[in-house]
């Protein structure tokens, strides 16, 4: 069943756990996700990027996540992820989508404000949560390891950026970077215990994978309500795949199909998220 993430999200800040965000691309991968969530039963995070509109469009994205989420009896959130450009993310509010993410972090701080502000009037008329970003995430091909304060979100920055625009959780940086890591991740724990303690709406973290499962267990004790992954459930299907040498393409997708289930089982314990069905 679709909701919006409003109530997972403040659970999971309450009880210290994060729901995993699972970056879906084909119709087998939101099959994956919601399977192994289901058999844990336990709420799933599905979302599609507006930069993989290639492999599958907003379109599409809308019809089969409202298809096969109205199909389990499990909470299910429909994101858009990294949304730019307005009209997409317009017709992702339109259409079904319960949660969208506005992207402007690469925008000066006035213009990121007037972007989202004018996506959260239009989402929140119409039932629609949004998440955006302050303190840019870049690529790990391109990470640097370091202490540079100014590859943080700034605290004052963040809060001033919610209270001006009204949005519903924020991403932030904090050490990680999207896709697989040039350097080893350094997570500014410091920074992160700042934010959770002074922004007033849950906190997202982007470029989960190949973070490390001891540094991702603990921003989640430390305020962190939700975590994006995404290139470690495509390694993990390739490696099933290698693995098991299939002789046709129908078993090369089995394979991958239970190599992308195991990883996303994995995430499910390390974000601690059974804490979701906890007194």
């Amino acid at each position: 069943m679709l909701v919006t993430s409003t109530e997972l999200l403040k659970t999971a800040k309450e009880k210290h756990f994060a729901f995993p965000h699972f970056n879906f691309w084909s119709r087998a991968s939101i099959k994956a996700y919601l399977e192994v969530a289901q058999n844990l039963n336990l709420p799933v995070i599905l979302a599609c990027a507006e930069s993989h509109r290639s492999y599958m469009t907003t379109e599409e994205a809308a019809e089969f996540g409202k298809y096969y989420a109205n199909k389990v009896d499990i909470p299910v959130v429909l994101h858009l992820d990294h949304g730019m450009t307005p009209s997409i993310i317009k017709y992702a509010v339109d259409n079904g989508f319960t949660s969208v993410m506005i992207d402007a972090s690469q925008e000066t701080f006035a213009e990121n404000v007037r972007r989202t502000r004018e996506i959260v009037d239009y989402a929140h008329s119409r039932g629609v949560v949004v998440e955006a970003e302050i303190g840019h995430v870049g690529t790990g091909s391109k990470y640097q390891a370091g202490d540079s304060d100014t590859r943080y979100t700034q605290v004052d920055a963040a809060v001033d950026f919610v209270n001006q625009t009204a949005v519903d959780s924020l991403a932030v940086s904090i050490g990680t970077a999207h896709g697989t890591y040039k350097g080893v991740p350094h997570i500014n724990f410091d920074r992160l215990k700042e934010l959770s303690a002074n922004v007033p709406v849950p906190l997202v973290l982007h470029g989960g994978s190949s973070t490390g499962d001891e540094n991702l267990s603990r921003v989640t004790e430390n305020g962190i309500c939700k975590i994006n992954i995404f290139t470690d459930i495509t390694i993990a299907a390739l490696k099933k795949v290698r693995e098991n040498n299939p002789g046709t393409y129908l078993e090369l997708e089995e394979h991958a199909y239970e190599g992308m289930k195991e990883m996303a089982a994995h995430y499910y314990h390390v974000f601690h998220t059974e804490r979701y069905k906890s007194k």
